[in-house]
């Protein structure tokens, strides 16, 4: 797998956190568990369920060694968000995350998630969403 990077941006590596000091292309030559910095969220951006999964689920795959602690705190989290909420697309959303957690396949349950973050957004906004029509 190839990777580009600019200039002071960084990527998570197994666990390292690596920063490019100018643009660098890096081929990853074996299985790891990588995530880009663009794809990385700040705890002060966690301000919703979905989001904090998300953060949850990011903390597990920034930090594999050390992942009995966020397991956990995923595992209650999912079960909140899932006993909470009636929207069919998200509640098969989520248990598509948690297959993917339970099958160890962090990365992939990261992308479930970000797909799922327009539906919990509409849900917020109490079924409202706006279109370009809407707009005037």
């Amino acid at each position: 797998m190839h990777i580009s990077l600019r200039a002071g941006e960084k990527i998570y590596i197994n666990g390292a956190v690596l920063c490019a000091d100018r643009k660098v292309s890096l081929e990853l030559l074996n299985d790891a568990t990588f995530l880009l910095e663009a794809h990385v969220m700040k705890v002060e951006d966690a301000t919703t369920p979905l989001r904090q999964l998300y953060f949850i689920v990011q903390i597990m795959l920034m930090n594999p060694t050390d992942t009995a602690t966020a397991r956990d705190m995923f595992e209650k989290s999912v079960r909140m968000i899932i006993d909470i909420s009636e929207h069919p697309r998200l509640l098969a959303g989520l248990r598509g995350v948690k297959a993917l957690i339970d099958s160890n396949r962090v990365f992939d349950a990261l992308k479930a998630i970000r797909m799922l973050l327009p539906i919990e957004a509409e849900i917020l906004a109490g079924g409202r969403t706006s279109s370009p029509t809407q707009a005037a």
